[in-house]
């Protein structure tokens, strides 16, 4: 299983970006599926996340900013952020707790992706 981010780069503070993330592999189920991010120096906190059943939440910092939401089909989270402040500026890592097939059976519990950059520019 793997998890592919896109969707990072450069942008002005007052912009957007739009990250997305999805998932492929042999997955039975996903759970929750989220955003955390990690700026230099400090640790990697949530975003946001979001339900199987679409229930989301964000941190105090992008509530009112950031969008987060999911397509269960296509196994896919995507982030909307506006209004973005030079403080956003961080890697953004995609998580899913999720259920793999394995050889051997089922394989139970969270799943990273590879991260991406956004910088915001003052």
């Amino acid at each position: 299983v793997q998890l592919q981010a896109s969707g990072g780069g450069l942008v002005q503070a007052g912009g957007s970006l739009r990250l997305d993330c999805a998932a492929s592999g042999d997955i039975k189920s996903i759970n929750t599926m989220g955003w955390y991010r990690q700026a230099p120096g400090k640790q990697r906190d949530l975003v946001a996340n979001i339900s199987r059943d679409g229930s989301a939440t964000y941190a105090d910092s992008v509530k009112g900013r950031f969008t987060i939401s999911r397509d269960n089909a296509r196994n896919t989270v995507s982030l909307l952020m506006n209004s973005l402040k030079p403080e956003d500026t961080a890697v953004y890592y995609c998580n899913f707790w999720l259920v793999a097939r394995t050889t051997w059976g089922t394989r139970t519990g969270p799943q990273w992706g590879q991260g991406t950059l956004v910088t915001v520019s003052s």
